[in-house]
């Protein structure tokens, strides 16, 4: 679990910064909650001084009744919930790309590839295979270059809704493994 601050400093501008990075054993609202209230403490932190809290949209975090953010809210009154605006702007993202058709098709498209070729064990066994052969291939003639971390034999990542790189982390790992794909279909 990430932690970060948002507070405005002395100038009045809002500055956000990364805090820590915690292991927690599950994501169960109680077990965030203690482990942000540990964490906080431990660095000395007054956590009574917190007055917001921003989380994504899952159960866990915004529930009313059960969430995280109602847990704070119940001990600590002043730390009102504001939804992540990053996470708001994502969905926002999404929902308008649905509405050009030509976008939709594309990533439609894109993720029915993923899902054909990674779905099955033995599809993407092919797949690590054919593309093993093309990387083996392209190397004995000499055209492509080689060095640590080149030519990775890897799989086809899905998109997600909630981070609009995965958009991007899709289209590159098909685009780099778009032979071997093709021979798979």
């Amino acid at each position: 679990m990430v932690i970060v601050f948002r507070y405005v400093d002395n100038k009045g501008f809002i500055q956000e910064r990364f805090f820590d990075l915690v292991n927690v054993k599950d994501t169960s609202s109680s077990t965030l909650y203690s482990s942000i209230y540990a964490t906080l403490t431990s660095y000395k932190l007054v956590v009574e001084n917190l007055r917001g809290q921003g989380y994504d949209g899952a159960s866990n975090m915004c529930g009313e009744w059960k969430g995280l953010q109602a847990l704070f809210l119940k001990d600590y009154p002043c730390a009102y919930y504001i939804h992540c605006m990053a996470h708001r702007l994502q969905l926002a993202l999404v929902a308008a790309a649905r509405e050009v058709e030509s976008v939709h098709e594309f990533f439609g498209n894109l993720s029915f590839i993923v899902i054909s070729v990674g779905a099955s064990c033995k599809r993407r066994d092919e797949l690590q295979a054919a593309q093993a052969a093309e990387i083996a291939e392209i190397l004995e003639s000499d055209e492509i270059e080689t060095g640590k971390g080149a030519n990775q034999i890897g799989t086809l990542n899905r998109v997600g809704d909630t981070r609009w790189s995965s958009h991007f982390t899709s289209i590159s790992s098909l685009l780099r493994m778009y032979n071997p794909t093709c021979t798979i279909l």
